[in-house]
């Protein structure tokens, strides 16, 4: 699955010669806390945030009122403050590696480019949480098993085999490694597993849970 599957292609975004007042507004009432910065061709630059935002204020002026402090930060520009320099992806990345950038990074939300630095979107943690949520085939009506596996032996290819030969088509297949096995997670497109279930358990393997999703 391919970041331009899952991003969202109507971004919201700040222009570098915004003021910080208005780039405020905007995430205000759009409800975000990261804006991307593009220029007039809708090339990335930067990012804007909260946190840059809330540092931008003239706490050192004391002297200031309230109208002179509202009439700075009318002045004071996105390009002046915003982030460069940042974490992006490109839209023809898997969603995979967005995951691992935003897991390593300690952030949630990824600016995706194309080719030429034009920015097509955003990922957010949501997004990928979303798609796991589709790949492992969760909400998808059928069965949801889980069989314990020898780590390096060609048991999936087998399993594959038997379920095969039940004319039961496998929505998702995916492992995960224990200390000493592997449990294989298989999704079938049915909620009458019986027959197979009882083949595997005859071929000695174990199944570890069964759920059916109706």
């Amino acid at each position: 699955m391919y970041v331009y599957e899952r991003m969202n292609g109507n971004a919201v975004t700040a222009d570098p010669d915004f003021s910080v007042s208005k780039a405020f507004q905007i995430m205000t009432n759009t409800k975000h806390s990261r804006l991307p910065v593009v220029d007039s061709n809708g090339r990335l630059l930067g990012l804007i945030t909260e946190k840059l935002l809330a540092e931008v204020n003239p706490s050192k002026a004391i002297s200031l009122n309230f109208y002179e402090i509202n009439y700075l930060l009318s002045k004071t520009k996105v390009k002046d403050v915003m982030k460069t320099g940042i974490f992006k992806i490109n839209k023809n990345r898997l969603i995979e590696e967005a995951a691992v950038i935003m897991k390593e990074n300690q952030i949630g939300m990824l600016p995706v480019t194309d080719e030429n630095e034009i920015l097509a979107g955003v990922i957010t943690r949501m997004d990928i949480f979303k798609a796991f949520i589709e790949m492992m085939g969760i909400k998808a009506k059928g069965t949801r098993l889980t069989i314990k596996t020898k780590h390096g032996s060609s048991d999936i290819s087998d399993i594959v085999n038997i379920i095969s030969v039940h004319n039961i088509n496998i929505l998702h297949i995916s492992s995960f490694n224990n200390k000493s096995y592997t449990e294989t997670v298989i999704k079938l497109e049915t909620n009458k597993s019986d027959s197979v279930i009882n083949e595997l358990k005859n071929k000695g393997y174990e199944i570890l849970s069964v759920i059916s999703e109706n």
